[in-house]
């Protein structure tokens, strides 16, 4: 049984030789580049330069063969850059920065930064729905994003991997966030429903010209659709299910229904925090796959989520808790984790071994390797 074979079986809530294991082929489900670097040199592995994959994270792109070396299961497919729009950075006294392509400004202190944060949203200052039409935004047409797209996926359907497949964007709602800016987001939710819905649509009609023409290109060869919406905090959702289900559900089924009518590749959607009450709603706009599994958030306890879903949605993610376990447990608790969750989860297949979340450069290294070795020891049907 090959990757993609093992990963398609458990998608199709069977069980394969082994639970699939992924580790890098989203944003969302990568190793942060101080982590992998430390990992590397405990496993006595030389690399002369570390790729990128994602610089707002700091996320790593592990090599071929670090990913060969750990067994990972899944390989990701991302667009090239737009030929309009070319990475760029700009440094003060104390920042780091960069624009994106929506225009979105983001900055990373020098010297000690992790991470680079939002600063500046495009939209902030828009008054008009008027102006939201007059804005440029990327082009998701533009041919220099698929140049050599095809190629690639064979040869990684070829070489037997899971394929997945990057979106051109944040979620519906989090671009809207972004473009705005939160607090402006939030308050106009209510208080300016067109202006808001007016930016929705358009993030809505970029994505679908864009997965338009992703699939022409792929869509027979890739196993996963990567898309993502946080829609809760720890403790609660980001919005009531009242909103939701106004203004953000009728885009996400628009979204996923042309989707899947072009595509037998499932539909990945990253949701973080406490979303226990939205979960059949997204089941019922077509999410086949939920990420990153926050089961330490309010009412997200794994055995449940299982139990009440687990028919109807895979679960990728889950495997061990970021946030306190993998950096600050031992090796044997992180194990120890690691068997409860495949415990949990495995059964009856619909589930795909990720952490919950990204890595963080927190992790120490013999924590990595003791959930490689758990996943090893007890992943096997």
């Amino acid at each position: 049984m090959n990757s993609r074979e093992r990963l398609v079986k458990a998608l199709n809530h069977e069980e394969p030789d082994r639970v699939p294991f992924d580790l890098g082929a989203s944003l969302i489900t990568g190793i942060h580049k101080i982590a992998y670097q430390n990992v590397l040199k405990y496993i006595g592995m030389k690399e002369e330069e570390i790729p990128i994959f994602d610089v707002v994270q700091q996320l790593a792109a592990p090599s071929e063969n670090f990913l060969q070396r750990i067994n990972v299961d899944t390989r990701n497919l991302s667009p090239k850059n737009s030929s309009k729009w070319q990475l760029h950075f700009e440094e003060d006294d104390h920042y780091r920065y960069f624009t994106d392509e929506w225009g979105i400004v983001w900055r990373m202190p020098l010297g000690h930064g992790l991470y680079f944060d939002m600063y500046k949203n495009p939209l902030a200052d828009v008054e008009d729905v008027r102006d939201i039409d007059k804005y440029t935004f990327p082009d998701p047409d533009d041919e220099n994003r698929y140049l050599g797209l095809r190629e690639r996926a064979l040869k990684l359907y070829e070489q037997g991997y899971a394929i997945v497949m990057s979106s051109i964007s944040a979620g519906i709602m989090e671009l809207g966030a972004w473009l705005r800016g939160f607090e402006n987001f939030y308050m106009d939710l209510v208080l300016r429903p067109e202006l808001i819905s007016r930016i929705l649509d358009k993030a809505l009609e970029i994505k679908m010209r864009y997965w338009s023409r992703v699939l022409e290109e792929v869509g027979d060869l890739i196993q996963v659709v990567q898309e993502a919406d946080d829609l809760g905090t720890q403790n609660s959702l980001l919005i009531s299910p009242e909103m939701y289900r106004k203004l953000i559900k009728p885009r996400h089924k628009e979204l996923f229904d042309f989707i899947h009518s072009k595509t037998k590749a499932a539909i990945f959607l990253h949701c973080c925090g406490a979303i226990y009450e939205l979960i059949p709603d997204l089941i019922e706009v077509g999410v086949d796959i939920l990420n990153p599994v926050q089961f330490t958030a309010k009412n997200m306890e794994a055995s449940k989520l299982k139990r009440e879903f687990g028919n109807d949605i895979a679960f990728w993610g889950g495997g061990v808790d970021t946030q306190n376990i993998l950096p600050h447990g031992t090796p044997q608790q992180v194990k120890d984790s690691v068997r409860r969750q495949i415990e949990i989860f495995a059964p009856g297949g619909g589930f795909v071994f990720n952490t919950v979340h990204n890595i963080q450069p927190d992790v120490p290294p013999e924590n990595f390797i003791a959930m490689l070795e758990a996943l090893e020891e007890y992943g096997k049907y």
